[in-house]
């Protein structure tokens, strides 16, 4: 097998209010749209997305009604610092400040109007005593 691309789907109430938030801030590329449906990409490695409206038919009966919850959507990024503060000046709220974890990681997060969490990483070489 060979994965030539990775594609998220994500529910959500308002579509092109997410749209929006991507493609504004974020960088994405509208490849198709209809009514509830958008499907995302960028031409990088990023992750493709599609967002479809909770409630369409497309989905199983059992997750219709679900909201994209309980995932952080993450990119690993260059340059945190600047797209932190790029996106604070765009208006964009940040959920989480930007932070540095003891295991090396550099993060910061910022929510869509739909609630879909997107985390920034940077990794940057751990502390320790052969660093120090």
């Amino acid at each position: 097998m060979q994965i030539t691309a990775s594609t998220v789907s994500l529910t959500v109430d308002d579509v092109a209010a997410s749209q929006r938030f991507f493609t504004t801030h974020l960088g994405y590329i509208e490849q198709a749209a209809a009514d509830g449906f958008a499907s995302l990409s960028r031409d990088d490695a990023a992750l493709d997305i599609v967002l479809l409206a909770r409630g369409t038919e497309v989905l199983p009966a059992d997750q219709r009604d679900q909201h994209a919850s309980g995932l952080i959507l993450a990119f690993t990024t260059t340059g945190i610092a600047h797209e932190e503060k790029r996106l604070r000046t765009e208006g964009v709220e940040i959920t989480m400040p930007l932070r540095e974890e003891p295991w090396g990681e550099r993060l910061f997060q910022v929510t869509d109007p739909n609630g879909v969490i997107v985390q920034f990483v940077e990794w940057v070489t751990p502390p320790g005593p052969e660093n120090a």
